[in-house]
């Protein structure tokens, strides 16, 4: 039901945008009419051949910039009037170039100004009406989000009643608590180790966590155990450092409320990584060809076996890929690990030896320059990897990890990332987690370069790669 509300939600928006385009060029074009005296005033004045063409063309360029915008985003986090003005002034920088470009005669451009000024005060005017109007209609329907509580004792009495005093959007309807002891006024659905069991059940709109009874490890599972069942994550802090980074205010609460964003690159930002990827991949394709030919060579010359290894593992979304590389071991390689898991090094879910005996003499310069790695440029083409992200790990590590582990499969896995250059062998994996953290977060198409320089310097200094 809440899926269908947010359809019907921003279809409704769309729809009063276009209307509210509409007339604000109408309004533009009465105000010129006006202003230089020119015939009547009627309706049919959008419809002639300049105006008509704006509104065609500007409708769907105005929906798109107002989406990148955010202007369709739940109610909570809808930005105002100022976004609107702002998007429409960017609609009409692209409306202009696009009629330069194209040798457009402008006999209206004067209207420009006007009409971004006119829109944003019809769009803003028949927006305020449908928040207005949608809010007292569901309130009047008895539409309540259903919300389950998580945390500790008193916190959990406390965040009740505020929450339950103030709100500036729909109602609450507490559907009980998950917690250790029951807690007065909510009815207990759980403990935290039941939480999965609960939101298959309960099927909430929201989890709220009153995190000051919490510690960050268990804040951390059950954000990740929600966000994989696609339930909203708020958070009423005293938020650790890590989650603030991730959080985005919610006015309006009554109690101050963070809501925890899963950790995914989207929208633009996806666009401006995956072009980014192809075309550094297919440069970095066509300058190493002949280093990937020598490459070849030298295994078939050094050992029995093929010239690429495929191996399992996983990636974004939790599906399994195969990773490609140049092969570095003897044939047969993966049958002996289990042997050697009492030689391991590595913390966690990892499986690192600095004196693997499975490695080839070739393998061996391979490994220590990086050179293996260079066939998951083929990945980064097929969309499985990008050129930067948290590293993916095989199936035995993967099975190792923690339910707080698993934000890190939100984006694509990458070949280097900040374990590469941070002294990943010094690390617990934790840490290293940690690390994958801060770069989702942090993400930029300057962070993936400035990765991708220190990852030369890094490979060639061996600092913490075995």
């Amino acid at each position: 039901m809440s899926l269908v509300r947010r359809v019907v939600s921003v279809c409704s928006l769309i729809a009063l945008d276009v209307i509210g385009l509409a007339l604000g060029i109408y309004l533009a074009l009465v105000l010129r009419q006006v202003v230089l005296g020119e015939g009547e005033i009627l309706w049919g004045l959008l419809w002639r051949e300049g105006p008509a063409e704006w509104l065609k063309f500007a409708a769907p360029i105005t929906v798109l910039v107002f989406a990148q915008a955010g202007l369709y985003r739940v109610r909570e986090r809808r930005p105002g009037a100022g976004r609107i003005l702002a998007s429409l002034i960017v609609v009409a920088l692209i409306v202009l170039a696009f009629g330069i470009g194209t040798e457009y005669d402008f006999t209206t451009s004067g209207l420009i100004p006007t009409s971004v000024i006119t829109c944003a005060l019809a769009i803003g005017v028949l927006r305020a009406a449908y928040e207005s109007a949608s809010l007292e209609l569901m309130r009047v329907a008895g539409i309540r989000r259903r919300v389950i509580l998580v945390g500790e004792g008193e916190s959990l009495v406390h965040l009740r009643s505020t929450l339950g005093a103030s709100r500036g959007g729909l109602g609450y309807e507490f559907v009980g608590a998950v917690a250790e002891e029951p807690a007065p006024g909510l009815r207990l659905l759980g403990s935290r180790r039941e939480l999965h069991r609960v939101l298959e059940e309960v099927r909430p709109d929201e989890v709220i966590l009153a995190e000051a009874a919490l510690d960050e490890h268990a804040v951390l599972e059950v954000v990740e155990q929600a966000h994989r069942q696609g339930v909203r994550v708020r958070l009423a802090p005293d938020a650790t450092e890590l989650l603030v980074q991730r959080g985005e205010y919610v006015p309006g609460q009554g109690a101050p409320l963070f809501e925890l964003r899963p950790p995914v690159l989207t929208g633009w930002d996806w666009a401006v990584k995956r072009t980014f990827d192809i075309a550094v991949s297919v440069l970095l394709l066509v300058l190493g060809l002949p280093l990937w030919l020598l490459i070849a060579a030298a295994i078939k010359l050094g050992s029995r076996g093929p010239v690429f290894f495929v191996d399992k593992r996983i990636g974004v979304g939790e599906r399994e890929f195969p990773m490609l590389k140049f092969r570095t071991m003897v044939a047969g390689a993966a049958d002996l690990q289990e042997s050697l898991e009492d030689r391991n090094e590595a913390t966690g879910a990892l499986f690192k030896m600095r004196d693997d005996p499975r490695i080839t003499g070739v393998g061996r310069v391979l490994c220590r320059l990086s050179l293996d790695e260079l066939p998951q440029i083929v990945n980064v083409l097929r969309g499985e990897m990008s050129l930067v992200g948290p590293r993916p790990l095989p199936l035995r590590d993967y099975e190792l990890l923690e339910d707080w582990h698993r934000a890190r499969y939100a984006v694509l896995p990458g070949m280097t990332g900040l374990w590469q250059i941070s002294g990943r062998s010094g690390l617990t994996f934790d840490d290293l987690v940690r690390l994958d953290f801060t770069y989702i977060e942090n993400w930029s198409v300057w962070l993936d370069i400035s990765i991708i320089a220190k990852t030369i310097p890094a490979v060639l200094a061996r600092r913490g790669a075995y």
